[in-house]
């Protein structure tokens, strides 16, 4: 199994990344910061104006650590990585399957048991926390409505329409009781629904980043065992879009994301000085929230969990690299189904 290792993010403007022997030096205005072994990163995401020498870059292709450019508040420009891993046969099947209305249904399926699973999973155990009051029956009925869902795309008849229009329906349910799981009584945290690029709240705000740092993962660890990320099958192709990336992405949302937001907020990890609102109507966070939250998420893929299908326990920032793996053996033959990973 893949060992755990760390992502490099950088935020301050104007910093210079370079080589020197086995290690990333990290400089700002001329002063060293700091030096990381190659071999203990993952990933390096670079935030706004950050550079890197060449060298850096063609020694991170070498050593399978991708280098990710994002604008200063969060939104994907591109990506530098080394030659693609993997057997190319993995790959013209994966394009088959794309190209197949029943393959991509069937993986669909799959992937949406997964996603509405753990949406209505997090309802029910905010529930429980709120035990039989009004705020807590309405989760109930809320999470009752998705397990009606769960039922509807059981049916082998149902068309890839018909299901993107049962998460359609899915999201809509669960984004409209997510206030509910606010307990902060800062009013700068309500949620009145889900809206981006750019989003007009805080908690809009944070959900967006942090699938943003979600996908950056997710993109890798499907890159890693020889998967094209661009081609998927709930998300269709679309030119810049990482389309299978965001299919693996719809298992993790709610559980990891989503609850490390209600996490943030309901504990007073963020506070609503630490956003900003522009004259566009776009909520921005400042950049003393943008590490807070960085750093909780970095802590957060630290713990340990089980992954259901595999029974073995392992760091949550393993959790996607185990679905990809799991998604490469069925697109090859070796699994009857996709294990779609449900968060108890």
């Amino acid at each position: 199994m893949k060992h755990h290792l760390n992502t490099l993010y950088i935020m301050t403007q104007g910093t210079y990344l370079s080589k020197e022997g086995e290690c990333v030096l990290v400089r700002v205005d001329g002063t060293e910061k700091t030096r990381i072994p190659i071999h203990t990163l993952g990933g390096i995401v670079c935030f706004g104006q950050v550079s890197c020498s060449p060298q850096l870059l063609g020694h991170c292709a070498e050593h399978d650590v991708a280098v990710s450019f994002l604008t200063e508040h969060g939104r994907f420009i591109a990506q530098v990585r080394g030659p693609v891993s993997g057997n190319v046969l993995l790959r013209r099947e994966q394009y088959r399957w794309a190209d197949s209305p029943e393959a991509s249904s069937r993986m669909t399926r799959f992937l949406l048991l997964g996603k509405i699973a753990n949406s209505r999973n997090v309802l029910l155990r905010a529930a429980r926390d709120h035990g039989a009051d009004g705020r807590g029956e309405r989760l109930r009925k809320a999470a009752d409505r998705l397990e009606r869902c769960l039922a509807r795309i059981q049916s082998p008849d149902l068309r890839l329409d018909e299901l993107r229009g049962i998460e359609g329906e899915c999201g809509a349910l669960y984004f409209g009781i997510f206030d509910a799981l606010i307990t902060s009584e800062d009013a700068a945290f309500r949620f009145e629904g889900r809206n981006r690029r750019p989003p007009l709240d805080a908690v809009n705000c944070l959900l967006s980043f942090l699938y943003t740092l979600l996908l950056h993962d997710i993109r890798g660890a499907l890159e890693c065992v020889g998967l094209d990320p661009a081609v998927g099958f709930l998300h269709r192709d679309r030119p810049g879009r990482p389309g299978l990336a965001l299919d693996i992405l719809e298992e993790f949302r709610s559980v990891v994301a989503d609850r490390l937001t209600l996490s943030l907020i309901n504990l007073g990890q963020v506070k609503s000085k630490g956003f900003r609102k522009l004259e566009s109507g776009a909520v921005q966070m400042e950049d003393d929230t943008r590490k807070e939250v960085i750093l909780a998420y970095q802590k957060r893929k630290q713990e340990e969990v089980e992954q259901p299908f595999l029974k073995e326990k392992m760091p949550i920032g393993l959790l996607w690299h185990a679905q990809a793996l799991l998604l490469a053996r069925y697109i090859r033959g070796d699994l009857d189904g996709y294990p779609a990973y449900i968060r108890k």
